[in-house]
């Protein structure tokens, strides 16, 4: 029996805190994310903000109120300086046989982990750094342990993910990667240039017109 393909969950803003998170999202947008909640195991919390049928934005940083947790945070939060610049930093794939993608993965994505928030529970691979391969630019994988998705439940605020741009110095051994995953997502891989970093850039929708973030 094949499986599935696997699709964009949500892409990933991290921030020194919150309100930085949000005026970035604002910045490039023109939409304040709106409160997520807590994640105790990572000791970490979140804004949210639809963008699609199936897809959203999250806005994700240390919770200062929180201890710290047992295990490096996820998409790299240990490793961002105090009073950093908000950043598209990260990505999240949905499948529903996570074990069986992540076992094809042609990079290492971490161990499957349970994760709660409120009364949400999901599946996710976290990497054992907390920096997923590929410089950071290789996507988490995530099962959602739901009777729908839970981006139907968030308000429609008119943004849609049109592309998500990844540019990397490996463009071939992301494109293998991406193919492992069987990934059926508008998601274009591009040489980075000899001087900059790998980068994410999604391409958005708005109610003003197409925007760029990252």
């Amino acid at each position: 029996m094949p499986v599935p393909h696997t699709a964009i969950d949500h892409i990933v803003v991290t921030a020194s805190d919150l309100d930085t998170g949000a005026a970035y999202v604002r910045d490039c947008l023109g939409v304040i994310p709106l409160p997520g909640g807590e994640h105790a195991k990572m000791g970490t919390h979140n804004l949210l903000l639809r963008c699609g049928m199936n897809c959203y934005l999250e806005v994700i940083a240390i919770n200062p109120a929180a201890p710290a947790p047992a295990q490096p945070r996820w998409f790299g939060l240990d490793a961002q300086a105090p009073g950093s610049a908000a950043s598209l930093s990260a990505w999240v794939v949905r499948t529903t046989n996570i074990h069986t993608h992540a076992a094809a993965s042609t990079q290492p994505l971490g161990p499957v982990t349970a994760m709660q928030r409120a009364d949400l529970n999901w599946l996710i691979t976290i990497a054992e750094s907390g920096i997923s391969p590929l410089n950071g630019m290789a996507p988490a994988l995530i099962e959602w342990q739901t009777a729908e998705l839970p981006v139907l439940a968030m308000p429609d605020q008119g943004l849609s993910l049109e592309a998500l741009h990844i540019y990397h110095p490996e463009p071939k051994a992301m494109q293998a990667l991406l193919a492992s995953l069987q990934l059926d997502a508008p998601v274009s891989v591009f040489p980075a240039a000899p001087d900059s970093k790998p980068a994410l850039r999604a391409i958005i929708r708005t109610p003003a017109g197409i925007r760029a973030l990252g």
